[in-house]
């Protein structure tokens, strides 16, 4: 009996595990973020971390929470985006705040774009419909843009006037502070996020 449920244990130990990774075997790391929202919100509002396409249009919704008193506390979870919003990491292809020309990546990874949103959850079933409108939120810790990527892999973003920004695998939280010299902070824990909801 004792074997049989080590085993089982061990199975689904190995299952969760599985499902942390990457297909290159990366183990993805998630991304909690917290703060306040500001802006004209709708009733029974949410503030939802979703997937953008190839368009940059919103294509998945990957996590939300509701907005209380202003605040808000949400966890990216530690998966893989959907394949419709993945591409891969080219210097031609990054339009980040803070990027210039010269720009060169190292490594070979499949990336995406996270964006935040919030909506008027009307009939209360904790997620976003199709029927309901989604209110882009911007996003800045202080002076800082925060900007969140996925990375498959890890890998290196290095641009004009000092933009270096290191990516582990999974989703990244980077704080881009732009001044005569871009400074970027990478982090998987991020409070004092300000959100600026945009009608």
């Amino acid at each position: 009996m004792n074997k049989t449920l080590l085993a089982l244990l061990l199975a689904a130990m190995t299952s969760f595990s599985s499902a942390q990774t990457s297909g290159a075997g990366s183990v993805l790391s998630g991304l909690a973020l917290s703060g306040t929202v500001s802006g004209a919100l709708p009733a029974q509002a949410r503030v939802g971390g979703f997937a953008l396409g190839s368009d940059g249009a919103p294509v998945a919704e990957l996590s939300s929470v509701p907005i209380s008193g202003g605040r808000f506390a949400l966890e990216i979870p530690s998966v893989l985006p959907p394949q419709r919003s993945l591409s891969q990491l080219r210097a031609d292809n990054i339009f980040w705040p803070g990027v210039l020309e010269p720009v060169s990546v190292t490594g070979q990874v499949s990336t995406a774009e996270l964006r935040f949103y919030v909506y008027q959850d009307g009939n209360g079933n904790g997620r976003r419909d199709d029927t309901e409108a989604l209110l882009e939120a911007a996003p800045f810790v202080g002076k800082a843009v925060l900007f969140v990527s996925f990375a498959s892999g890890p890998a290196q973003v290095s641009a004009a006037r000092g933009f270096q920004a290191n990516l582990k695998a999974g989703w990244n939280g980077l704080l881009i502070e732009v001044g005569r010299a871009v400074k970027v902070t990478t982090s998987s824990r991020i409070a004092d996020v300000s959100l600026n909801v945009q009608r």
